[in-house]
């Protein structure tokens, strides 16, 4: 996002063709295919057998300043986004076990809006800015994992793929959409021990992105890692301390890196989670609520995030 509205500007002050451009705002687009912050508490436990419907709530705020020289222009100016995102999750978890394991499968449809604002300064003449907002269709995310379960221990493996069909154009800030592939394969453990009610559970991952085609513009590889430690004092309540890690570990590439380079960014978060269940009518509903505050950041926007998900079992799950 950063670069995307620092090229944003620049092709507006005619220091920066068009094409560099769309191609930042291919790979950047506000948020990333995988979630930061989504696999937390209880991240290596897959659920018993049956048929699940989640309901995730994601926000986002964030900003950052821009400072940069071109030929010898400084350009100075800032951006503001936020984000929010509904997902639609389908969660089915076979009966029959599959190498000692049971496996899942899922598919989830993003809703999403996003509201962007940008500002920039010359060494000389008037500033420059734009806003814009709007609410589209994400792509569909498709996935599958493999879970074990042994005393207190819980641990999985799984893997996500994003499905390009969702809304793109090229130049709008505001695409929920990537127009490219992406993979994503994280690993998860989990122990939790409800005589004591101690969890400490984590998860590691790396996501995979193909070049968009129409902008010829690369994301490169990116490692995340998020954890969890908490404490449940019963079997519908529990609180703690949630985080996450994420490093770009390739840069991008493509013609939009050669006016602000690679760009491999960096972030860390901290916050305060709590998880919960309750029923609804005959129907034992989980959820949790998750905030994060990131802190040493580089490249990307640095904010605030929020999660307020529901599980709901339906035909065959355990209630």
């Amino acid at each position: 996002m950063k670069r995307q509205a620092a090229v944003l500007l620049l092709a507006a002050l005619g220091l920066a063709p068009l094409k560099g451009l769309d191609d930042v705002q291919a790979a950047e687009g506000g948020l990333g295919f995988y979630l930061l912050g989504t696999k937390t508490s209880l991240a290596g436990f897959v659920p018993p057998p049956g048929t699940y419907l989640a309901d995730f709530n994601y926000y986002y705020a964030g900003s950052t300043d821009i400072d940069f020289n071109i030929g010898g222009v400084n350009i100075n100016g800032g951006v503001d986004a936020d984000a929010y995102i509904k997902l639609f999750n389908g969660l089915w978890v076979a009966p029959d076990k599959v190498l000692g394991g049971h496996a899942a499968f899922s598919v989830a449809v993003p809703i999403g809006w996003k509201s962007v604002s940008a500002r920039a300064t010359l060494g000389f003449g008037p500033g420059l800015g734009f806003e814009a907002d709007d609410t589209h269709i994400g792509d569909p995310v498709l996935g599958a994992s493999l879970g074990w379960h042994e005393g207190n221990w819980h641990w999985s493996i799984g893997t996500l793929l994003n499905v390009p069909i969702g809304y793109w154009e090229q130049g709008d800030v505001t695409n929920m959409g990537f127009n490219r592939w992406a993979a994503d394969l994280t690993g998860a453990v989990t122990y939790l021990d409800m005589k004591t009610g101690i969890e400490v559970s984590a998860a590691a991952g790396f996501t995979f992105n193909d070049e968009n085609q129409d902008t010829g513009y690369k994301t490169g590889t990116e490692f995340h890692l998020e954890g969890a430690a908490m404490q449940h004092f019963s079997k519908s309540f529990a609180i703690g301390l949630q985080g996450y890690f994420y490093q770009q570990v390739t840069g991008d590439s493509g013609p939009g890196t050669q006016f602000l380079g690679d760009f491999e960014g960096r972030v860390i978060a901290l916050g305060p989670g709590v998880d919960f269940s309750f029923a609804l009518g005959s129907t034992h509903v989980s959820g949790n609520l998750r905030y994060f505050h990131e802190f040493d950041v580089e490249n990307r926007l640095e904010g605030d995030a929020g999660y307020l998900n529901f599980v709901i079992p339906l035909s065959g799950a355990s209630h």
